[in-house]
């Protein structure tokens, strides 16, 4: 018997049981941690797992993230050697991450924080927009995501760069790539946008040394993971004046707590991890269809690359 497991200890899973099922009536189908026989188990659908539970499964033959990252299962240490593991690639995964990080461009640019407040104070005061043209939009990490949003900003009229780990050329981007060129990158962004994969060389990438090379006044927006975020240096940097502030929709800790400063301070949006949520209705097909491939002994489509970690 082979067995499809979900693992998904933070969420709520009866919209991706509904649908499994509907894609797949005979399915053997287990929520952990009601995994009967672990023997049985073959694949598993997971987010935020607890680590050391895959060890438990002899005959798994894959692990499949139910978003794009996968930096949770990666970090644990008891992983079974030598199973795969995929990822998400979905349009609407890209589409409704690039909507947030326009929307949270724009609202920079547009000052709509500061409008807010004016409204709130019933205080009438025009302020002039900054205007595409003259800010420069830095985005880490172009990869299906980060390129997205690229093309999406260059038709709004930003100038766009981006930095990757490799060379690889992006049509009216200034693309560039490793730690030679990681300081010419910051020099010229205005507004830089997190979009990295979470990794061991890119953990604590937003630092008080990274933002001391972006020009002053610059505003950050993150949206990859909150470990990649030292979140004492953007306080520092904004109380200096070295930033201007910052749209934050991931955080080392979430829920963020009550008592967090970034709730109350006046120069950082919250938003609580919903730049972009995984759609089961748009994913279950492409989970599916690599359940099938496995039950079939062919490879998984969207493996991650584990020396790289995505």
């Amino acid at each position: 018997m082979a067995a499809f497991l979900i693992v998904m200890p933070t969420m709520k899973t009866a919209a991706w049981e509904k649908r499994i099922r509907a894609a797949q009536p005979d399915i053997d189908l287990r929520v952990w941690p009601e995994v009967g026989d672990p023997e049985e188990i073959v694949f598993a659908l997971t987010w935020r797992h607890p680590h050391g539970t895959f060890k438990r499964f002899p005959n798994l033959k894959c692990i499949a993230s139910m978003g794009a990252g996968v930096d949770n299962i990666l970090s644990d240490p008891d992983l079974p050697a030598g199973v795969p593991i995929t990822r998400i690639v979905d349009s609407s995964l890209a589409q409704s991450m690039t909507e947030y990080v326009v929307m949270a461009v724009l609202n920079y640019c547009r000052n709509a924080r500061f409008f807010r407040d004016r409204e709130a104070e019933g205080v009438w005061k025009p302020v002039i927009p900054k205007l595409a043209a003259n800010e420069k939009v830095g985005i880490l990490g172009l990869g299906q995501l980060g390129s997205d949003a690229a093309r999406k900003l260059q038709t709004l009229g930003f100038t766009v760069a981006g930095w990757r780990r490799s060379q690889q050329p992006m049509a009216g981007v200034e693309t560039f790539c490793g730690l030679s060129q990681f300081q010419a990158f910051l020099a010229a962004t205005r507004i830089l946008v997190n979009m990295l994969p979470l990794t061991a060389e890119t953990r604590n990438i937003l630092n008080r040394d990274t933002f001391t090379h972006l020009p002053p006044g610059a505003y950050l927006v993150n949206v990859a993971r909150g470990e990649h975020l030292v979140e004492e240096d953007l306080l520092e940097a904004i109380a200096a004046g070295q930033l201007s502030g910052a749209c934050l929709d991931v955080f080392r800790t979430e829920p963020l707590s009550q008592e967090h400063p970034f709730w109350a301070h006046p120069g950082i949006t919250v938003t609580p991890h919903i730049a972009s949520l995984t759609n089961p209705a748009a994913v279950i097909p492409h989970i599916m269809e690599n359940y099938r491939r496995v039950l079939a002994g062919r490879e998984a489509a969207h493996k991650v690359d584990c020396d790289r970690g995505y």
